[in-house]
């Protein structure tokens, strides 16, 4: 049986950075597929927050000043979802929690290169997560 495309998606700040600072990979693919509008991101006000904030704390200035206006124009390009119900605790990352109530609220699959710490939500809650190699082999399809 071949896998459905998600129609919707929350990108993990994993894949955003490594998108946004390393060549080629599946995360460069990814950030490329988003700037083309080949699918719907969704993005919760924290989530945007946290993007920026990850970025600018791991990047040097100069970096973080050049890759800021491509954050800026990939945030204006989703979908952003407004956070009406929380389902914590469902990773044992805290960190990882608004990523969830995110993509519950959206009906969205995540993309993650951490997917151990969404096991419970997927489990649990029927969370669609996936790695950024899967992913971008079903845009491929």
């Amino acid at each position: 049986m071949m896998a459905v495309f998600p129609s919707r998606v929350v990108i993990d700040t994993n894949i955003i950075s490594e998108g946004l600072t390393k060549q080629g990979g599946a995360a460069g693919l990814i950030i490329d597929a988003w700037l083309a509008g080949l699918f719907e991101v969704s993005v919760s006000n924290a989530l945007a927050y946290e993007y920026g904030d990850v970025l600018s704390r791991k990047l040097s200035q100069k970096r973080w000043q050049r890759i800021q206006p491509l954050l800026g124009t990939l945030l204006s390009r989703v979908v952003f979802v407004p956070v009406y119900f929380s389902w914590r605790p469902s990773s044992p990352d805290p960190g990882d929690e608004h990523v969830i109530d995110c993509a519950m609220n959206a009906g969205a699959a995540v993309i993650t290169s951490n997917i151990r710490d969404f096991q419970m939500a997927r489990q649990a809650l029927g969370l669609r997560v996936m790695t950024p190699v899967e992913f971008v082999r079903l845009l491929a399809e």
